[in-house]
């Protein structure tokens, strides 16, 4: 028999769990999702997230609440009469009240192989950290950040110049299949639990506006994997002299390069950027109100030379 869900999420990550869960015929009875927020051109009209579009296009109820920490929205909460709360990046700490509202409880998709990256961005700081595997997990969530047992969990490598953008849409469509899964055992009353371990827990913080800049004298390794990490949003940069004046640029993608030479320099014509230790080779940049470009074409309109310095 199909369960009665309550969807929590926001961005786009979420949707395609929404649509999957929508596709197996569970029968959901409201999603929660982030208030629209000031977007557009200019930035002053408010815009639905991501996941309202996608439940209005489905014809699901959808709520917006500020804050759940109150009686009345864990009363509306309640009076739905879920079997379970399915929870995907929604952005809002789901109090005692709403985590015991339903019958199951809440199940969160959550990027990253609990107990490492708990937090706001597993995606970016796996890549920024070098590992060479994360995955999607379905935990049963409680009140601690990312503490609850796991259910099912599916691993996914990280290859050498994957970027947080590719690694999200993999991972978002492995979290839709996975979180279907979960449901039919939860139906079946077969979905086992287990407890995270307790060693080797990390905190994924949210990325601040004052890391993103590249810091020449790491190590190349740690220089591409801040870039690839950073990739598409926010976004690594650095400072490139263009028409006599410095610029700041988006590195989008990089690869290793090879060469030495002193921090920020630029050892070729095919824009390899010296490091602390050794080199890499910038493939995709971004001028402010531009395009992203190829490295050939970004060179076309900003003459970079060898033994030039970028900041």
């Amino acid at each position: 028999m199909p369960l009665r869900i309550v969807f929590m999420g926001t961005p786009d990550f979420a949707v395609p769990t929404l649509r999957a869960i929508a596709g197996a015929g569970h029968e959901i009875a409201a999603v929660y999702t982030q208030p629209p927020r000031p977007g557009g051109r200019r930035g002053l009209a408010p815009l639905p997230s991501p996941v309202e579009r996608a439940a209005r296009t489905l014809g699901l109820d959808v709520r917006t609440p500020v804050s759940l920490r109150n009686e009345a929205e864990a009363e509306a909460f309640r009076v739905l009469g879920a079997d379970a709360a399915v929870v995907v990046a929604y952005g809002l700490i789901l109090p005692k009240p709403i985590l015991e509202g339903t019958r199951f409880g809440a199940f969160n998709g959550h990027a990253s192989l609990l107990p490492r990256w708990r937090g706001a961005a597993p995606i970016q700081r796996a890549i920024m950290a070098g590992d060479a595997e994360t995955g999607l997990m379905v935990m049963k969530m409680d009140e601690g950040l990312d503490t609850g047992p796991v259910a099912l969990t599916e691993r996914i490598a990280i290859h050498t110049d994957m970027t947080a953008g590719e690694l999200h849409d993999e991972l978002m469509e492995v979290g839709a299949g996975l979180m279907v899964r979960a449901l039919v055992a939860l139906e079946e009353k077969s979905l086992a639990l287990s407890p995270q371990p307790a060693e080797g827990a990390t905190y994924a913080k949210k990325i601040e506006k004052g890391e993103t800049r590249v810091d020449w004298t790491r190590p190349a390794a740690q220089v591409h994997n801040h870039i690839r990490g950073l990739s598409p949003f926010p976004g690594a940069w650095c400072e490139i002299p263009v028409g006599g004046k410095m610029e700041r640029v988006k590195l989008l993608r990089s690869t290793p390069g090879t060469g030495n030479g002193s921090p920020g320099t630029v050892l070729d014509d095919a824009l390899t950027i010296a490091c602390g230790e050794g080199a890499v080779r910038l493939e995709e940049l971004q001028r402010a109100g531009g395009k992203a470009l190829r490295a050939a074409d970004f060179l076309r309109g900003a003459k970079m030379e060898k033994g030039m310095v970028i900041s």
